[in-house]
């Protein structure tokens, strides 16, 4: 459960340099690298609770 609360927390982190790269390229546009910056907040809290979670039980 650590490990995939780390995974979730790495792309959380990894997502949003992806995401302003491509949009300042003109690959996709602000509407969607503004999903994707979401997404990343999401999955980054997501891992975090979960660490939280899995270190509380052992």
């Amino acid at each position: 459960m650590h490990t995939v609360a780390r995974l979730l927390q790495l792309a959380g982190l990894a997502i949003p340099p992806l995401a302003m790269g491509a949009q300042l390229s003109e690959n996709i546009s602000t509407g969607r690298m503004l999903q994707f910056l979401l997404m990343a907040v999401g999955l980054f809290i997501l891992g975090h609770t979960l660490q939280r979670f899995s270190s509380n039980t052992n």
